[in-house]
């Protein structure tokens, strides 16, 4: 992923307010961020643990979404998820369903779709051994990069989701 400007990010939020969009927390130290690692850019909210922020380029645009969770429930050790976007195996709360608010005349009527995602939106970052959960992955055949059109695909489908009317 390219490195964005604040400026950018605001500027590509389609399920909220200009003025919301104004308000948003940033992620910590934007220009530190391992840019090149990353296919989207994803955060949560330090101040609002149920709310997370995600940006990607989207058919040529670039895209941002607000996103909540709900609060995690207790931990279990046996218990474990996959994220739907990078198919990374997590035990616990490391996987959360966020859901969205369609964009437009759909999301003012209250309208959203969900999905499970890493609960740190880290995806790419696991993809890439950068992060590692606690729990065993599955051994896969396939390439780096085609873990990573695998994630994009995924994702796009989530995107088109929040965006038809």
């Amino acid at each position: 992923m390219d490195e964005l400007t604040e400026r950018e990010i605001r500027g590509s939020f389609v399920n909220c307010s200009q003025g919301e969009a104004k308000r948003l927390p940033m992620p910590r130290e934007l220009a530190a961020l391992p840019w090149s690692d990353l296919d989207f850019l994803g955060w949560t909210d330090s101040g609002a643990p149920d709310r997370g922020y995600l940006v990607t380029a989207h058919r040529e645009d670039l895209v941002g979404i607000t996103l909540r969770k709900p609060p995690p429930g207790p931990k279990s050790l046996m218990r474990s998820s996959i994220c739907s976007l990078c198919l990374t195996a997590h035990t616990s709360n490391g996987v959360s369903l966020f859901t969205a608010r369609k964009s437009g005349a759909a999301g003012r009527q209250g309208n959203s779709r969900g999905t499970y995602i890493c609960a740190d939106l880290a995806c790419s970052l696991y993809l890439r051994k950068k992060k590692r959960t606690e729990a065993s992955q599955a051994d896969e055949s396939i390439s780096l990069d085609e873990k990573v059109l695998r994630l994009q695909l995924n994702l796009d489908s989530f995107l088109v989701s929040v965006l038809e009317n």
